[in-house]
Parts: C-alpha cells; structure tokens; sequence
C-alpha cells in the first residue's frame, strides 16, 4: 500500500466512526504533512483519493471538509468501489441496447435519499425507472434519483438513451466512481413480469452513489439484474 492511500484510510477511518463528524473541516495540508511525517504532494494525493471516494469536498479559500452524507451503508454481502466511469450502454458498446422507462418526473426524495445525494430535504430531482435490454433480452431494473441542480435539463429521451453521455457530453461534467453496495433479493411480481422473470427469482440489487470529480454525488440508483444475464465490470473491494 503506498503512504498516501495510508492516510487516506486513516483518515476515512476517522470519518467512519465519528471522530472527524459531517461538516468538520480537515486539518490544513501542512498539518497532516506534520502529523503523519510526508510532502505535501502526498497529503494531497490522500485528499484527492478521499474526494474520488465521495467523503470529503474542498471550499476554494476556506479548506477540506467531511461531507454530509454518508456513502452506502455497510450492510451488504459487499461493499465496492468502481472506477468504471461508463454506463450500461458504454459497456455494451456496439450490441443494440434500449431502455424501457415506466417512470421519469421530478420528486421530493426521502430524507434518507437526499441525504446519500448531499442535497436539501425540501431539493428536488429527477427520478426515473427503466429496464435496460441487451439484444432485446431484458438484463436490469433501474430506480435512479439525480439532483436537478447537479444534472439540470435531463429529459425522457435521455432516459431512454444513455444518460450518462448526456452527462459527459452535453453537460460536460466527468463522472469520477461509484460506491455500491451489493445483495441479493427476490423478484416482485411487478419485477418479474418486467424481467420476464418468475416472481421471487434471485436477483442481484446494486445500491450505489455516484460522484464527479469534484467528490459531487450526482446519482443515488438501487437496480435489480438477472444474475444469469449480468457480468459484473470493473469492481474494486474495499
């Protein structure tokens, strides 16, 4: 393990039990490069690693701080970290994928939702449901929440593309990695029939929060896949 990656599990250790709390402002670069005895292009490699995970964020002139909310809960048969920076379509490139979408409006998230996502309780995001078909054969069933002031003017048709190159493309926004949790699960029979599926089949639900670049979460998603038509990509244990 290098030094850097050190720190920054210290540090998120830190974070996990409380002892640096939602809001606490880290120590300065020059206090960690003291406290653990490095340069500070190591202290900041550390800081960086901890943004891309989604658990601090800088303020330009004011310093780093703990973000409010909580990455997923570790109450899963696995906890990951991605760096895949693609969606399903990008992963499938080059085979006919397309979306069935039952569901796209702007809501008010639970408080628990708005908390993964970092926003307000009263803010509001898009949500929206779709199964994802590869070669016509339905693989998933995605619930996805997305800030309005994070990814503004996402429409239908995106949905019913590829709303990550929406994202990239239009927006211009990088989408950095993903913290997922995952579990296994039965079937609905509203599920099922969507997956063609029977009710109560083993499904694999993906529980993830999704960050820019900048340590920003811009998706909160729960999906459901068909294991025998999933391949799991690019998924680092932490």
């Amino acid at each position: 393990m290098f030094k850097f990656e050190s720190i920054a599990r210290d540090l998120q250790q830190s974070i996990e039990n409380g002892t640096l709390a939602p809001n606490d402002k880290l120590p300065t670069v020059v206090e960690l490069c003291s406290l653990y005895g490095v340069s500070k292009i190591t202290v900041r490699r550390a800081i960086d690693l901890l943004t891309e995970l989604g658990l601090v964020s800088s303020r330009r002139g004011s310093g780093t701080y703990v973000k409010n909310a909580s990455a997923i809960k570790r109450d899963a048969l696995q906890f990951a970290r991605s760096d895949r920076a693609s969606g399903f379509t990008e992963e499938h490139e080059g085979a006919p994928v397309t979306s069935d979408v039952y569901d796209f409006c702007v809501v008010n998230p639970t408080a628990e939702i708005a908390q993964r996502l970092d926003i307000a309780p009263d803010a509001f995001a898009y949500y929206d449901c779709r199964v994802r078909r590869l070669d016509d054969v339905p693989i998933c069933i995605e619930y996805t929440y997305m800030p309005i002031d994070v990814i503004p003017g996402l429409k239908r048709s995106h949905v019913e593309g590829s709303i990550y190159r929406y994202i990239r493309e239009d927006l211009g926004l990088k989408i950095a990695n993903f913290n997922r949790a995952v579990r296994a699960v039965a079937a609905t029979p509203e599920e099922a029939e969507r997956l063609d599926v029977a009710a109560g089949a083993p499904l694999l639900e993906f529980e993830q929060v999704g960050y820019l670049d900048n340590g920003e979460p811009f998706e909160y998603s729960i999906s459901h896949n068909v294991g025998e038509r999933y391949t799991l990509h690019n998924i680092v244990l932490a």
